[in-house]
């Protein structure tokens, strides 16, 4: 039986790994996921990520967490906003910002996916995945 939200898995799977400090989390590997990966590791959320195969012989994206010290990770919350059940659309000048712009949001636009700045630079608007901050 398939997944419903692939999205909400990886997002809950790196706010749980990124609680418990874990070095690295491995998530399903899609076009969707392998994207919002690049964007957070674009935006410094993450330090990088690789594509590996599981015994099984699926994909798997491992996502390598960012922590500046001991204490600290550098996500402190991430939020799925857009659901299977309800889908939440904005236009380039309705995208909220996220804790004043201390955060971030991606959206996947008509031009891929991307972050909320990147999408009022270019004017688009799009389905509003998540926030991060």
């Amino acid at each position: 039986m398939g997944m419903t939200d692939p999205i909400a898995d990886m997002l809950t799977r790196i706010r749980n790994g990124s609680r418990v400090r874990f070095k690295s989390v491995d998530v399903l590997s899609s076009r969707i996921n392998l994207n919002m990966a690049k964007v957070l590791k674009k935006s410094g959320y993450i330090s990088g990520y690789d594509i590996k195969k599981d015994p099984q012989g699926h994909e798997v994206l491992k996502l390598y967490m960012k922590y500046p010290d001991a204490k600290r990770s550098v996500i402190t919350g991430i939020q799925r906003v857009s659901k299977p059940g309800r889908r939440v659309y904005v236009k380039s000048e309705k995208i909220p910002k996220v804790l004043n712009g201390y955060g971030i949001s991606i959206l996947s636009t008509s031009k891929g996916i991307m972050t909320d700045t990147e999408a009022r630079e270019l004017s688009l608007g799009g389905e509003l995945l998540c926030n991060v901050w």
